[in-house]
């Protein structure tokens, strides 16, 4: 099960109500940062989070209101965390403003007293562990290299304790084997293999965050069957010619997108101080009825949930 926690859901600048873009994905005992704007590291503190283990930050693209806060955290980080690494991973646009960022303004001549890794992504598969894994993919927005991100469990065969009571297997390393898909052998000559006590393949769940984009088409394909979606709406459709020109969706457009896709629940962020939250809350339960406008310090869960 993933953990979606907002920390910032306004479009480029803050309002007395929402900060700039960042949020927590979490996974067991991992933490994900995904974008870091001005204020971050506050709205960490007031969602109760704390700074332990929050070692890994994905960064969408390079413009200010999605990385200033970088400069902040980090400085905190070497006053008064027990932080001892920290990986910044973003495209090579990104990439080199934060370094102007840490090593220009916030470091100046002083060595960072963390190990501070600045990691070149591309699209494809950035994190992989044995349950989940984080791929980046390319998104159209305002100039080069920008990212979305897909959050996957794996797909698992539950073990059915039953067949393997029935079958006289006992806890501990045998079942495990089982599990890893190895056949094992009883004391009393029988080998067992895993189909004997593994279940049907059951898809894990799916999270696709799209950052700041400007077209669905880019989208597509990321975003079929994802139990969340988490899409940027940064305009009404009255605006749609301004959100086009400025390289952001309407939430019309998310909302159809979702529908289109398969989308299980579509969560709306990135949000325009010019507009009330129920406005684009109707606009998009036009289209999509499962649609939601996150505010700051919203929490979602996230299994999979077969249609």
């Amino acid at each position: 099960m993933f953990e979606i926690i907002f920390l910032g859901t306004s479009a480029s600048a803050p309002s007395i109500n929402r900060n700039l873009s960042a949020q927590v994905i979490t996974h067991n005992e991992y933490r994900f940062l995904l974008d870091c704007g001005e204020g971050t590291q506050r709205q960490i503190l007031q969602a109760g989070l704390g700074f332990r283990r929050l070692n890994r930050i994905l960064i969408t693209h390079h413009h200010l209101d999605h990385i200033l806060g970088l400069g902040g955290l980090i400085s905190t980080f070497m006053r008064w965390e027990t932080v001892d690494e920290l990986e910044i991973m973003a495209a090579p646009t990104a990439l080199e403003r934060i370094h102007t960022l840490i090593y220009g303004v916030v470091l100046g001549r002083n060595r960072p007293e963390i190990d501070i890794r600045l990691t070149e992504i591309q699209p494809g598969v950035i994190f992989d562990d044995q349950d989940f894994r984080v791929s980046a993919f390319p998104v159209t927005h305002r100039g080069p290299d920008c990212l979305g991100y897909i959050f996957e469990e794996k797909t698992k065969r539950p073990f059915l304790a039953k067949e393997a009571e029935l079958l006289g297997i006992p806890p501990g390393p045998c079942r495990r084997d089982l599990v890893e898909g190895k056949s094992i052998l009883l004391a009393d000559g029988r080998e067992i293999c895993p189909e004997d006590v593994l279940g049907e393949e059951q898809l894990g769940a799916k999270i696709v965050f799209s950052g700041d984009v400007g077209d669905t088409d880019c989208l597509r394909a990321a975003a079929r069957n994802a139990d969340v979606l988490v899409c940027e709406s940064t305009y009404l459709d009255e605006e749609a010619d301004i959100a086009y020109e400025f390289g952001h969706l309407t939430s019309h457009q998310a909302a159809s997108l979702a529908a289109s896709e398969n989308v299980k629940k579509l969560v709306l962020t990135h949000i325009s101080r010019r507009y009330r939250e129920k406005d684009v809350m109707e606009e998009a339960r036009k289209f999509f009825t499962n649609s939601y406008v996150a505010r700051d310090f919203d929490v979602y869960q996230v299994k999979h949930e077969p249609i």
